[in-house]
């Protein structure tokens, strides 16, 4: 079992569908808690170390043999915390692409608390894989109000508008999972990337290395 802690509902039919694309025979566990990131906007992510340390532990007891934080804001905390199983941020794959693309990366996020994870995930990879790397952000105004009323339509609308408008880039990052519906409304040459798919793949990964060690394991069977 693969468990994924959120804090948005609206994340668990993204994960399912990729699911049932990629993974038919992997069994996903949600965890959701809004509060982690509202915490982690107000007070910084360092605020909710406590609670997603025992959020993880809470997911390893009851069986998941990995756990993949969906969260930008909190990914780093979730991923630096040992909870006895693999703990991942579903960025870190889209990151590692991003820096393959290209030198000049443009990070969109609708979030403020997220460009900072966002840049320093960026750079780690940029470093891992002994490549430069300018890392511009820009904030798509609005568009995380229209996401929290439930306007997924006019929030993807203005992320896609707002990635159309990158000319200068060699890969846009989209920082959110929430932004992942922008990707398919995009019409630049730039690359978009999301982190969705790639983090469920390594999630998945993870967790049949766990189920299956010392076995060679297909991160897309």
């Amino acid at each position: 079992m693969l468990a994924l802690l959120h804090t948005s509902p609206a994340h668990i039919p993204v994960f399912d569908a990729l699911r049932e694309e990629d993974h038919p025979d992997l069994r996903l566990r949600h965890e959701v808690d809004e509060e982690l990131l509202a915490r982690a906007r107000r007070d910084g992510p360092d605020a909710v170390t406590d609670d997603v340390g025992a959020a993880l532990d809470r997911l390893a007891a009851e069986g998941a043999r990995a756990v993949l934080c969906t969260c930008s804001s909190i990914g780093a905390v979730a991923e630096a915390y040992d909870a006895g199983v693999p703990v991942l941020r579903v960025d870190r794959p889209m990151a590692a692409a991003a820096v393959a693309a290209g030198s000049r990366l443009v990070v969109l996020a609708t979030l403020e608390s997220t460009f900072a994870p966002t840049r320093t995930l960026i750079e780690e990879e940029a470093h891992r894989a002994d490549r430069p790397v300018t890392v511009r952000t820009l904030l798509v105004d609005g568009a995380w109000d229209r996401f929290a009323a439930g306007d997924t339509e006019g929030h993807a609308r203005l992320v896609a508008a707002a990635a159309d408008a990158v000319t200068d880039a060699d890969a846009i990052v989209l920082a959110q999972v929430s932004m992942t519906p922008a990707q398919r409304r995009t019409t630049t040459t730039v690359p978009v990337l999301s982190s969705p798919r790639p983090g469920l793949v390594a999630g998945a990964a993870a967790a049949r290395r766990q189920a299956h060690p010392g076995r060679r394991v297909d991160a897309h069977g």
